[in-house]
């Protein structure tokens, strides 16, 4: 059916990205948060990419995500810190 998101079989490695202005500490807080909520993540896989003006910053990451409760959580309190744009 159109429409309709792919079905994900969990536990899997998930990659997020995290949009947001480029301040200081960004990826810090980025990495932090994502830490609460999957803590086995490694951070030496972060990735950190600038925006063409340098006003936002990318930070990505793959984690292993354990269910549709755990990512609901987690991009809820990435987007509450009021530094995030936009988790994908």
């Amino acid at each position: 059916m159109a429409g309709e998101r792919p079905q994900i079989e969990f536990p899997c490695e998930y990659p997020i990205a995290v949009v947001g202005e480029a301040v200081a500490d960004f990826q810090l807080v980025v990495e932090d948060i994502i830490e609460l909520h999957a803590p086995e993540f490694p951070r030496h896989r972060t990735t950190v990419r600038a925006s063409g003006g340098g006003r936002y910053v990318s930070v990505r990451v793959v984690i292993i995500a354990t269910g549709e409760p755990q990512l609901r959580a987690l991009f809820a309190a990435l987007k509450a810190t009021g530094l995030v744009q936009a988790v994908v």
